[in-house]
């Protein structure tokens, strides 16, 4: 091994002495074909010289025991390795005097002419650089962040760099300037420059094959493998980054997944997905979304440069070959087809389908999706697949029906009533925001939405009852009757106004009172939205809860029941299409017509048998006795 390893005290072992190798030593080292300047060799207790071949030696190094160090082709030089780590087989692992490993780097995000800049640092969340981020219409507030995160920065520099202890390195080119968390494997790494891969027991990080990467910070539980490309990116705790992918500019965080394709300054919210070929992300601006293959966004118009940006709100979904030029904005969970040359803004109108005419032009379904059996999937499987350790850096609220949608349903549903009171019936389609509407859908949609308004409401008063909660609002609770999305959680505006202020006067100084209000605000969600559905209560269904008595509290889990068990049903009839007529089309290879169902089955199973099903129609039946059981509940209590 020729190397010129210069190395502090090992991570993980403050205090630790060290002495001067004697006499002895030195022979044993340089029979053993060692060399270089032994003087200011130390070692600490235990150490063997055996254990040493081929070792050029230059600087201070500090030689502690229970670390694996074999075949650097290159050299080793500015680190502190942690017990229990291993290097084997790599070329170059060094830190330059002054590095940051990745901190106080300045990406481009979201709009890629610049303007929206996001400094990275270890501690960045996806709050945090929402703000940063978007809110540049609050000056105070963006000096104040920059401040924040600048700060965090420089506190990261250092002339020597670290590796975890029990982190693995292996098979690995060029390390220059990157910090290793415990615990971390990088494995066949190509070419990692100014970074730092964040990693912890209970998630450990992985960095893998041919992976380049410059200008960057991995968070927890992080996989980034198969040949990625990574520059001048953030990749957030539990994300799979893989498959030839390549980001640039870009910020993924909790549990996003991007593969083959490649992203460009995107402001990849949690739970991001893109899957497949031909698939870029561009300038845009998304959360608890999935990319369909060949999606595609044009952020250029060939004026003034790319630097125009777009939003996919929560939950959006893109077809096939979906593209988009922007600006565009789309509203939670709505699903887009075909090519659009236009722009529009769907954002008041949750739940629809966004479908391009063939020359282009947007047409719309307003709430179209409420019935769909995905979106219900979607609001099940996310918290199940949250990849994160103990540390959880981004506050995430799942909830698909929350104040967030509903407060947006109601406001189409009146839009929706007031077109179709003063639009003539001779007219086909009515102009919102640069979408089309048919006009014989207004009334449709709005029976959309007012099934789920409605369903979600009479949800939490019963939920509330059966809790046995009070049905008044919390002294600490606030209401707000907007509500806002900060990279992922969910908060009254009120919430948000008092934050952004309270860090404008500087009441909120530093990262730690910073995460401690947002945690306090994730703390109130439920409290928060308890206070929005009472006067959302009042207003949409007619009903003072605080004068509800019994019966009127009856009639209303009577309500509930028939809602839901309404909802649920039509989320079955769109699951029954999946084993429809013509779902069966491509199975019994080879075989007679009898054969096409019986394949079906094997493979597919039945409708009746079908886990999901199964599942809902037992939320229809648990309806009855859970109705039974609270309105007698309710009686006893107020007798």
């Amino acid at each position: 091994m020729t190397t010129q390893p210069t190395t502090g005290e090992p991570a993980g072992a403050p205090g630790r002495s060290y002495r001067a190798l004697t006499a002895d030593e030195i022979r044993r080292l340089q029979a053993q074909h060692c060399g270089g300047d032994f003087s200011d060799v130390q070692v600490a207790e235990g150490f063997d010289p055996a254990l040493l071949r081929a070792v050029t030696f230059a600087g201070r190094v500090r030689l502690g025991s229970g670390v694996r160090i074999a075949q650097v082709r290159v050299r080793l030089e500015n680190y502190a390795i942690g017990d229990g780590a291993r290097i084997e087989d790599v070329g170059t692992l060094a830190t330059r005097p002054g590095a940051t490993f990745g901190n106080g780097v300045a990406i481009e995000t979201l709009n890629e002419g610049g303007g929206r800049e996001i400094v990275l640092f270890n501690e960045l969340s996806s709050q945090f650089a929402y703000l940063t981020c978007v809110h540049r219409y609050r000056p105070k507030l963006i000096a104040r962040l920059q401040a924040l995160a600048k700060k965090a920065a420089a506190a990261a520099q250092a002339d020597l760099g670290c590796i975890g202890a029990g982190a693995t390195i292996r098979s690995a080119r060029t390390i220059v300037d990157v910090n290793v968390g415990a615990q971390a494997l990088i494995d066949g790494a190509d070419r990692l420059v100014n970074g730092t891969i964040l990693s912890s027991a209970d998630a450990p990080t992985t960095v893998g094959a041919a992976v380049q990467a410059e200008d960057f910070i991995i968070a927890e539980g992080a996989e980034v493998t198969g040949g990625a490309m990574v520059a001048k990116s953030y990749i957030g705790q539990g994300c799979r980054i893989g498959k030839q992918f390549s980001v640039e500019n870009s910020v993924f965080f909790a549990n996003c997944e991007g593969f083959h394709g490649e992203a460009c300054s995107v402001f990849a919210g949690p739970y991001t997905v893109t899957h497949h070929k031909s698939s870029l992300l561009i300038a845009g601006l998304f959360s608890f979304y999935n990319a369909g293959s060949g999606t595609n966004q044009s952020n250029h118009m060939y004026k003034l440069g790319p630097v125009h940006e777009g939003k996919l709100e929560r939950g959006c979904k893109t077809g096939s070959f979906s593209y988009l030029i922007w600006p565009c904005r789309v509203g939670p969970f709505s699903v887009v087809l075909g090519k659009h040359t236009s722009h529009f803004d769907t954002s008041a109108f949750p739940f629809s389908l966004i479908e391009a005419t063939p020359e282009g032009r947007c047409t719309m379904v307003p709430g179209l999706n409420l019935g769909m059996v995905g979106t219900v999937r979607d609001g099940d499987k996310w918290p199940k697949r949250d990849r994160r350790g103990k540390v959880k850096r981004d506050r995430i609220s799942f909830d698909v029906f929350s104040p967030l949608t509903v407060q947006r349903m109601i406001a189409a549903s009146d839009q929706l009533q007031r077109l179709q009171d003063t639009t003539d019936r001779a007219v086909e389609t009515v102009a919102i925001q640069g979408a089309q509407i048919k006009r014989i859908l207004l009334h449709r949609s709005q029976k959309f939405y007012r099934a789920g308004i409605v369903a979600y409401l009479l949800e939490k008063v019963v939920a509330r009852l059966e809790r046995g909660q009070p049905l008044a609002a919390s002294r600490e609770s606030v209401y707000s009757e907007r509500w806002l999305d900060i990279g992922g959680q969910m908060m009254p505006a009120d919430r948000l106004g008092a934050l952004c202020a309270a860090i404008e006067s500087g009441a909120i100084g530093d990262l730690a009172a910073l995460d401690a209000a947002l945690d306090g605000i994730e703390a109130a969600y439920a409290e928060d939205e308890w206070a929005w559905v009472r006067h959302a209560v009042r207003r949409v269904l007619d009903v003072d809860l605080d004068r509800a008595d019994a019966a009127r509290l009856g009639a209303l889990a009577d309500q509930l029941q028939q809602a839901r068990s309404k909802f649920l049903e039509l989320i079955l009839v769109d699951a029954r299409k999946e084993f429809g007529e013509g779902a069966n089309l491509g199975f019994g290879h080879d075989g007679e017509r009898a054969d096409i169902d019986a394949d079906f089955r094997a493979v597919r199973g039945e409708y009746d048998t079908n886990q999901f099903v199964r599942q809902l129609r037992g939320q229809i039946a648990a309806l009855g006795a859970r109705i039974a059981a609270l309105k007698a509940k309710v009686n006893s209590a107020r007798a």
